[in-house]
Formats: structure tokens, C-alpha cells, sequence
């Protein structure tokens, strides 16, 4: 939600645009990657920082494809597809195929994949196809902005259990509920924003989701003693 906020903010309230904000955003990433690598004190502030800039650049380069260069959805949405598909393929080979229930009971983090280039080429790849996917189902389903976010989380909430009980959260699981997370975020950070929804704004909607996702990522209880995700 706050990354699908905070791309609309830099495209329309800053007025980059669509593209004008990419290059920023590129040297922004590759500033946090930098700093994590030096910093003394191991913490996933740099993870999340590098998640929503990652999630910025996807919500202006699906705006891009969609409503500047006017390509289809399907065609967009399969072409994504395909190009995740080949990410997760090629780093099929990194880490162990341990399941996460085991682990869990052992106070470990699942088997998630390895945060390095191919991890955040599927990242953003995965951002991209869950903005597309979210503003077809809002725009093109009849559902809207309300019945299209409800439906989505719940599409969400049902791949995750899926995810994490039958299919261990394996590196394939992992990624079919990161589409399903961007695609609900996209619709229902719209909702708040948009006059067809709450109507807040996108100043306001995206202090809401930010300080929602600041809140989660300092205060949610962490299991065992799971190390803070690098962003190598």
C-alpha cells in the first residue's frame, strides 16, 4: 500500500511523471544497498527502505506501460509473468529446501531467498506485475476501488495460508504472495487515496501507510532469534 502510494505521489504530486522519477529512484536503492553493507548495527530498516523504493519505481514503470505507452494488460501481465518466472528459475539454485514448519518449530526464519541481484530483479518485476493486476481489477472488472480491494485481500489472505501451510513457503509459494500482497496493496492504497474511495489524498495516504508499515516493522513480536534480512 505504501509503495503503490508513494510512486503516485512522485509521478503526480512532484510531478516526475512516470519515468523522470526512476533515475532517482535507482541512485536512492543503490544507496541504501551501500550503506547496509557499512553500517555497524544489523537492522531491516534498510530491507524495507529498499522494499518501498523498489515498490515506488514498480507503481511509475506500470503507470508507464499502462497509461503512457497504452499496452494491454494481458499483454503487460503475461510478459511480467514470464519475466518473474525466469528469475525465480535461474536463483532456483540458492539456499536449502528446508520447510518452514520445521524451522519454525526450531525458533528459525523459513527458507526465504537470498536478497541478492536476482531477489530484487524478481522484486521489482513482482511490483510491477502486482500494480498492473490490481489496476485491471479495479478498473477493468466492474469491481472498483471498495469490492475490488476486499476481493483481492481476500485472494491474498487465501494465498498466504496456502503459501505457508502447503507449500512450506518454497521459493515459488514465496513469490505468488508477493504478487498477491502488490496487487492488494495497489487497490487498496488507491482506496484511501482516491476521490472514488476515502478520498484522503496522496499526501495524507501516504503518512498513513508509511507510519502503518514503520509500526508493523518495529512492533510486530519477531519469532526466535531470526536474523534482520540483508539486502546484499
Amino acid at each position: 500500500m505504501c509503495g503503490a502510494n508513494t510512486g503516485d505521489f512522485l509521478s503526480h504530486n512532484l510531478h516526475l511523471g512516470h519515468t523522470r522519477g526512476l533515475l532517482p529512484l535507482a541512485a536512492l536503492f543503490m544507496l541504501i544497498i551501500w550503506m547496509e553493507r557499512r553500517a555497524r548495527l544489523a537492522t531491516e530498516a534498510y530491507y524495507w527502505l529498499a522494499i518501498i523504493v523498489l515498490r515506488t519505481a514498480a507503481t511509475n514503470l506500470a503507470d508507464l506501460g499502462t497509461h503512457d505507452l497504452k499496452l494491454g494488460y494481458g499483454t503487460i501481465e503475461a510478459g511480467l509473468t514470464l519475466l518473474l518466472v525466469f528469475f525465480v528459475i535461474t536463483d532456483r539454485g540458492r539456499g536449502s529446501s528446508v520447510a518452514a514448519g520445521a524451522l519454525l518449530q526450531e525458533g528459525r526464519r523459513p527458507n526465504l531467498p537470498a536478497t541478492g541481484a536476482l531477489y530484487w530483479c524478481a522484486m521489482l518485476t513482482a511490483g510491477t506485475l502486482g500494480t498492473v493486476s490490481g489496476d485491471f481489477v479495479a478498473d477493468f472488472t466492474g469491481l472498483g476501488l471498495t469490492y475490488g480491494s476486499a476481493v483481492l485481500l481476500a485472494i491474498f489472505v487465501a494465498v498466504l495460508m496456502v503459501s505457508w501451510h502447503f507449500g512450506e513457503m518454497s521459493k515459488p509459494w514465496y513469490w505468488v504472495s508477493i504478487v498477491a500482497a502488490r496487487t492488494a496493496g495497489t487497490t487498496m492504497g488507491d482506496l484511501l487515496a482516491s476521490r472514488h474511495g476515502f478520498d484522503l489524498g496522496l499526501p495524507l495516504s501516504t503518512v498513513i501507510t508509511g507510519s502503518m508499515l514503520a509500526a508493523i516493522v518495529i512492533l510486530w513480536p519477531h519469532r526466535g532469534a531470526a536474523e534482520p534480512f540483508p539486502v546484499r
